[in-house]
């Protein structure tokens, strides 16, 4: 009975976490899974980054993807999540520019050339109970990439961070996907600030080391630079 009572927790856990494949833009999605996302190393085991200072904190990937998607500069995003996505707190979006003379297909991203383009904030639901925006579903909250971004090839950062066991140090729970894409039609913004993968956070950030039943929704700050919204 232990054995099976072992194996059906594990189940559950596994159930719980979630990976981000396919991107979708104005509607249409990516052509299969990890086709412009690249895979991530917990394609299979779903589980989460734990310590956001290490090197996998920028875009958890196992290999390159095979092709680079076109986004308009407006374009609305989200992600399809292979599973439902529950445990509280916030998803957030980044952008990189590849730098000239290189591609989205094998840059890395390292640096400080990240900034933020989206973040979601907790409210209270009729049982008193804090929940975020895209909580419970099976795709992440929508983005907008601002009409001011300049074109050129990009890497797209989603990440939902599970805060369910924040209140032990390293226990917040990191999932995302980085997508290869080229915006088009944007424009002459100067995003910023810029921030590296990792660098961005530490495990003591308030947003990450946080006991969500102790705080008000207003007062969650959620971790990384403000939001640039061009």
């Amino acid at each position: 009975m232990q054995f099976i009572t072992t194996l059906l927790l594990a189940a559950s856990a596994v159930q719980a976490h979630y990976t981000f494949p396919r991107l979708v833009v104005n509607g249409r999605a990516e052509e299969k899974d990890w086709a412009a996302t690249r895979m991530t190393k917990n394609a299979q085991s779903k589980q989460g980054i734990e310590n956001p200072t290490n090197g996998d904190i920028r875009c958890y990937q196992s290999q390159n993807a095979g092709s680079i998607m076109t986004v308009p500069a407006g374009a609305t995003i989200h992600y399809v999540s292979t599973q439902q996505v529950n445990h509280p707190g916030p998803t957030q979006y980044y952008l990189a520019k590849v730098p000239a003379g290189q591609s989205a297909s094998t840059w890395d991203g390292a640096g400080a050339v990240w900034f933020k383009i989206k973040t979601t904030m907790p409210t209270v639901d009729n049982n008193k109970q804090m929940t975020w925006p895209g909580q419970n579903d099976y795709v992440t909250v929508d983005a907008t990439i601002p009409s001011s971004t300049p074109d050129g090839e990009y890497l797209l950062r989603v990440e939902h961070i599970a805060l369910h066991m924040a209140m032990q140090a390293n226990k917040a729970q990191f999932y995302l996907s980085c997508s290869q894409i080229k915006v088009t039609g944007g424009g002459n913004g100067t995003p910023g600030p810029l921030v590296s993968f990792p660098g961005a956070y530490k495990s003591n950030d308030p947003g990450i080391l946080v006991n969500l039943g102790s705080i008000q929704p207003n007062a969650y700050v959620p971790p990384g630079p403000p939001v640039w919204t061009g």
